[in-house]
């Protein structure tokens, strides 16, 4: 007498789960042009390392004792490993009534959050579908209706605050599965496939009368600007790709720290194209991507946010070590805007997190201002990503490139703390720009010149000989001014120190993450 009947038998069940929705729903959806669930496992999971859990989970139908039919829980969850570090995984079964919450069981996505908290593993959430009631028709089946609850919402919320957690929107994501999206570290959309909204087009349609395709309604065009996604790539592979390059700077878990690699890249690198990359002209702009690559480890740079305007969040590494990087895309603007202070505030809530230090590459004209501004409240997000940075332990270097006026260039870093810093000496600061300032300051003067633009000029040239950037040092107001070559090799030195402060602060941040 053996338990080979029974061994026979889960190998049955197991076969069945595995074939999802059947033959006909996966077709449809490979000609959608989208992964079934176990194929996007099998793609973004080391080869091999992915161990399921509840895969026998599902609805089933019996004969005299016999099971005729078995439908499995269109959620599949387990652990796996990602470039050798070990990930929980969850994600949504579409070839099942097309990801709907009424044909799965509940306690499987939970278990999953469950499962990457207590366990301190970083989540990766693959989401396609609503996840959420599903279908009205489960109003007459079940006979009642129910007071809706976000379910393991408590450990959805306590996650952004433990460990990583990226979602990917691979395909239409609405009501709870946007929720659970957007309750994340990184959001990252497929462009085509995948689309984000907290109703689809027929909801859509019944209450605001707005005839809108899904692409419309939440493609990537409308999510490039909405701060709702982080990243925007072209195919599965490359968001596969994306959460790979993410978690990588990041520790498991807020109780380890982020994990320091080897670097190729000398430390005294001092790259030429950084001594003539700031224009003498004050208003002509230059390109963003030659500072990073001058500072950063050859190809480490990662990008985090699209929505940010002008504002720049990424994260690099400096001699194999991870840090946070703020900066100001002068070819996007000048000016922090409501959306790129939206993206600061989540980014340095990121690096706090998850004890990443932060470097500036400060080039911060103030705060957007006219009209509009007004209207959208910039005041008040700029004034929450500042006290952001306020509110953040992690050790702050700051190098000076060019602007720093208002209160949105003083909030760049906090410098009511020790930040190392440099200044360039590109380096201009103040209250307001001069250029903005003389009218206001010198009316009187210039209503009284007979050539009011020569006069302009003139104080121009008297209060250039004061905004020199040595001026500023003289004083001790800025520390050091240096020559940009050297701006990889000071920081490369600061990184150590930084990271030795590091392990005072492991733990849970002093306040929850929010997304």
């Amino acid at each position: 007498m053996t338990w080979q009947p029974e061994i026979d038998e889960l190998a049955r069940r197991r076969e069945l789960a595995e074939r999802m929705g059947g033959p006909e729903k996966v077709a449809r959806q490979h000609a959608a042009g989208r992964s079934t669930i176990r194929e996007r496992i099998a793609a973004l999971a080391d080869p091999g390392s992915f161990d399921e859990i509840g895969a026998l989970a599902g609805t089933a139908s019996y004969v005299d004792g016999e099971l005729t039919e078995f439908t499995p829980a269109n959620f599949v969850i387990g652990t796996a490993r990602l470039d050798g570090r070990r990930v929980a995984l969850g994600g949504d079964d579409f070839t099942v009534r097309g990801g709907a919450a009424d044909a799965a069981i509940m306690e499987k996505q939970v278990y999953a959050e469950r499962l990457a908290n207590e366990l301190r593993l970083p989540l990766v959430r693959l989401i396609e579908g609503t996840g959420g009631g599903g279908s009205v028709k489960m109003l007459e089946q079940h006979g009642f209706t129910y007071v809706p609850v976000n379910p393991g919402w408590d450990l959805v919320v306590d996650n952004l605050s433990t460990v990583p957690v990226v979602a990917l929107c691979l395909g239409p994501v609405a009501g709870l599965g946007a929720a659970r999206a957007v309750m994340s570290h990184l959001n990252v959309l497929v462009e085509g496939a995948g689309q984000l909204f907290v109703a689809g087009p027929p909801v859509v349609r019944h209450a605001t009368g707005e005839d809108l395709s899904k692409e419309e309604l939440g493609g990537a065009a409308v999510h490039r600007r909405s701060g709702a996604v982080d990243r925007i790539v072209a195919s599965e592979a490359e968001a596969f790709a994306v959460t790979k390059q993410f978690l990588s700077y990041l520790p498991s878990s807020v109780d380890s720290l982020p994990p320091v690699t080897s670097s190729a890249d000398p430390v005294d690198r001092a790259d030429e194209a950084l001594l003539s990359l700031v224009p003498r002209n004050r208003r002509h702009p230059y390109r963003l991507r030659p500072l990073l690559d001058g500072v950063f480890d050859a190809g480490s740079v990662f990008d985090y946010a699209v929505s940010g305007g002008s504002a720049y969040a990424g994260l690099a590494r400096l001699n194999g070590h991870p840090v946070g990087v703020l900066a100001t895309d002068p070819y996007r603007g000048a000016t922090l805007t409501p959306e790129g202070a939206d993206v600061l505030t989540r980014f340095v809530d990121l690096c706090e997190t998850f004890h990443l230090p932060l470097v500036s590459l400060t080039d911060q004209a103030g705060m957007v201002i006219g009209a509009a501004a007004e209207r959208a409240g910039a005041i008040r997000h700029g004034a929450r990503a500042v006290t952001a940075v306020y509110q953040a332990r992690v050790p702050m270097a700051e190098v000076i490139v060019r602007r720093v006026f208002g209160v949105g260039g003083a909030g760049q870093v906090n410098r009511h703390r020790l930040v190392r810093r440099w200044a360039w000496p590109s380096g201009d600061w103040g209250s307001l720009p001069v250029e903005g300032g003389i009218e206001a300051a010198y009316r009187a003067e210039l209503d009284a010149a007979d050539d009011r633009a020569a006069r302009i000029e003139e104080i121009r040239a008297r209060l250039d000989a004061v905004r020199s950037p040595f001026r500023t040092a003289e004083r001790f107001s800025v520390e050091d001014v240096i020559d940009p070559r050297e701006t990889r090799a000071r920081l490369c030195d600061w990184v150590p120190d930084a990271y030795a402060v590091l392990p005072r602060l492991l733990g849970r941040p002093s306040f929850g993450m929010r997304p």
